[in-house]
């Protein structure tokens, strides 16, 4: 998906169109609200994960919208601030 983005962003260039990748963490919907009760780690323990208002994520895609074509987020993560570990792999 990086890939994807990084390509779109320069061939976007030309014709004013602003590309950008958003990576969300645990927000809180019916999917993830598992993590809250303990769910299996990388190492196979159970432990229960942060989340995050999944407002949180709309904002973050509003204020990504809401710039400029002069400017532009090429990456952003909006994640739980404890989670334990960034990313899963």
């Amino acid at each position: 998906m990086s890939g994807l983005t990084k390509t779109a962003a320069l061939d976007g260039r030309k014709y004013n169109i602003a590309v950008g990748q958003i990576d969300i963490g645990n927000a809180m919907t019916e999917m993830a609200a598992r993590f809250t009760k303990g769910v299996v780690q990388a190492n196979g323990e159970v432990a229960i994960e942060p989340v995050m208002d999944v407002n949180v994520v709309g904002q973050s895609v509003v204020y990504m919208a809401s710039l400029p074509l002069e400017a532009n987020v090429l990456f952003h993560t909006v994640m739980a601030t404890k989670m334990p570990f960034v990313g899963r792999g």
